[in-house]
């Protein structure tokens, strides 16, 4: 098949893809048409289906796989594909692993890592919660190593809420060692506990969206209270500890207009927040920059309302 990530201006589209969203719309002239968005493992494609009536549209709803023949054309700057033909596609008509984007590194390795950072936190309370949610709670561990960090953004891929907490944790690290009044335990129970609450907030691939949890109530609350939960299960575990520890999670967005309902009160909390940030930023700029096509690598790549800047690669000065 052909990626999205392969396509370019003026392609002709003809293969399978998998519906991540269907809406019917209007045209300012009151034409009836529909937005799709195609998915395949390299990224997503707007569509638009401009006579949804016609003999060559055949019934189709979100998160099937469709069969798709129409033009690749550009819109404000990005990719659209104009769609004549759509059919559902049939069993054995594709690989569901070509339509689902993957961490480029090894989850079963990235969580071998992960568990091996519990084995440096040596306070027996922050341990044996680390220890429960992390190695014992099979289901949670499923579903922490194959959900996303995000809908969209940064880290939404398979693996990327694992990724990003393993790389969160490992900027914490080198913190502690630069910047000795930090507690290691807390920073480091803090880094890995950070986004758990994501297992709730964003549903499994493909959907990959947010749930009635995530809506209502966001992963910090939810982590929060997830925390809350298993150290009522460990006998002794104390206030203060839990205090802070909820608190690191609580604040770890740094700002409130940012989500975070409490502003950073313990250095770990702003420690974390940074390392947060970075990882977020990083991952965030690393995927623009490898979303480029190889030809247009040192171009400009126009304003990014995340960034708030006109961006692009650096030279290669080797």
């Amino acid at each position: 098949m052909k990626y999205i990530n392969e396509l370019n201006e003026g392609d002709n589209l003809s293969d399978v893809y998998l519906c991540k969203f269907k809406q019917q719309a209007v045209t300012r002239n009151g034409k009836a048409y529909l937005n799709v968005i195609l998915q395949d493992r390299t990224g997503t494609l707007d569509a638009k289906i401009w006579e949804p009536n016609s003999v060559g549209i055949a019934d189709f709803d979100t998160l099937d796989y469709i069969y798709v023949y129409g033009e690749v054309s550009r819109y404000q700057g990005a990719l659209q594909a104009s769609l004549k033909r759509v059919k559902v596609a049939q069993d054995g008509e594709y690989v569901p692993s070509d339509y689902v984007p993957v961490s480029k590194f090894n989850i079963d390795e990235m969580y071998k890592d992960l568990t091996a950072v519990i084995g440096t936190v040596k306070n027996t309370y922050l341990n044996t919660l680390l220890t429960k949610l992390f190695i014992e709670d099979k289901d949670f561990v499923k579903r922490f190593c194959e959900n996303s960090a995000a809908k969209s953004i940064h880290h939404g891929f398979v693996g990327g809420l694992l990724q990003h907490t393993l790389a969160v944790t490992r900027l914490c690290k080198i913190y502690t060692k630069a910047y000795p009044l930090l507690n290691h335990d807390l920073l480091i129970s803090s880094a890995l506990l950070h986004d758990i609450g994501k297992v709730k907030e964003i549903s499994a691939f493909p959907q990959n969206d947010y749930t009635d949890a995530g809506q209502l109530l966001g992963h910090i609350m939810i982590g929060a209270e997830m925390i809350g939960e298993i150290a009522k299960t460990i006998p002794g575990f104390p206030e203060k500890l839990l205090r802070e520890l909820q608190h690191c999670i609580l604040a770890h967005h740094g700002e409130l207009e940012y989500g975070s309902p409490k502003k950073p009160a313990l250095m770990e909390a702003m420690a974390l927040n940074l390392a947060d940030n970075t990882d977020a930023r990083m991952e965030t700029m690393t995927e623009l920059l490898e979303g480029q096509q190889p030809e247009n690598q040192n171009d400009w790549m126009g304003y990014n309302r995340i960034f708030e800047s006109n961006i692009r690669r650096a030279g290669d000065w080797q």
